[in-house]
């Protein structure tokens, strides 16, 4: 009885230590948080300072606005990815309508042109059937579309767009600084399209298979282009690092005016990257459905739609940054950092 007795006592110590280490770990951690600089963007001030006066909610704030996170969600992060994801299909579908003479999007949100639009489909993805079709293979067939996405993704961290320090006070965004943060976007950029034949090669179905064949021709042709005009640009500023690549055209001209030729041939490989159009063989909906995305549903075909207006948001920012100045702009005071 009594070594029952002592087994219990030491347990009941064990884990009143832990719950106690627990709680000073989360105390320090709020303390570090409250305590940390925030990023500073002064139209928000009213409402920021208002939300600090919130028990609890100012803990969410200053996490939110503490630096590593801040840069990790907003622009170039994952919350303005999604905004400029959804808005870009929006805006590019409005377009084709114009030009066809249509209205495209306007069911939800009539008054204000179906601009809200794209989180109604949003919605309606993410609760819709995920279906397996059996011919497919199961495993390459669920992981194929998360391991593409994310590749593309982290190439965003790589991509500044602020620069690094003025006069030792950091003024801009950015993720993740290696010193070549242009070849290393560029080369998490370019395993994208392996991916996508991956994606067409697990449905096997004869219309992924041919969308996924001439995803490969198309994969061929543009990707020499690609890579040698973002190399020939950057051998002229003698650097793969943006922040250098910046202050280069500052110092000089910008990289259109430079080489033109690069330009025009980036944009070109661009467009054929991202099946824009006259380039959008691989998912020629007139002839081969959606091409290798043909057999998805539900959440995932959203997110498989949405795969190639990403990959076309990180080459935009590139584009930006090797040819147009980058984030070399007028400075707005009350943006703060997002100036």
């Amino acid at each position: 009885m009594g070594i029952i007795l002592s087994i219990v006592s030491w347990a009941s110590s064990l884990i009143s230590g832990i719950f106690t280490s627990t709680i000073q770990l989360i105390y320090s951690i709020i303390q570090y948080i409250l305590t940390r600089p925030e990023v500073n963007i002064p139209f928000l001030n009213p409402i920021i300072d208002f939300l600090n006066k919130v028990p609890i909610i100012n803990i969410i704030v200053h996490l939110i606005l503490w630096r590593p996170i801040f840069d990790l969600l907003f622009a170039p992060g994952l919350v303005s990815v999604i905004i400029a994801l959804i808005y870009i299909i929006w805006f590019e579908r409005k377009l084709t309508a114009k030009v066809q003479w249509r209205i495209g999007p306007l069911e939800v949100s009539r008054p204000i042109g179906g601009f809200l639009q794209p989180f109604a489909d949003l919605f309606r993805y993410t609760f819709q059937e995920f279906v397996v079709p059996q011919q497919a293979d199961r495993n390459y067939f669920i992981h194929a579309p998360a391991i593409v996405f994310i590749l593309s993704t982290l190439s965003i961290f790589f991509i500044p767009i602020g620069p690094m320090e003025t006069n030792g006070v950091v003024n801009g965004i950015y993720g993740i600084y290696t010193g070549y943060d242009v070849l290393i976007a560029l080369a998490l950029i370019t395993l994208f399209n392996v991916g996508i034949i991956l994606i067409g090669w697990a449905s096997n179905d004869r219309f992924t298979y041919i969308g996924t064949v001439r995803e490969a021709l198309l994969y061929t042709g543009y990707e020499a282009v690609l890579i040698l005009s973002a190399i020939s640009i950057l051998l002229i500023y003698g650097t793969a690092d943006p922040f250098e690549i910046v202050d280069w055209q500052v110092a000089h001209l910008p990289g259109i005016i430079i080489n033109p030729l690069a330009f025009l041939a980036f944009v070109i490989a661009t467009l054929m990257a991202t099946s824009r159009f006259p380039f959008e063989i691989a998912e020629a909906d007139t002839e081969i459905v959606l091409g290798p995305y043909t057999e998805y549903s539900g959440v995932i075909y959203g997110l498989v739609m949405t795969m190639s207006y990403e990959k076309l948001y990180v080459l935009s920012l590139l584009i930006v940054l090797l040819f147009l100045n980058g984030w070399a702009g007028p400075y707005i005071p009350p943006l703060g950092a997002l100036s």
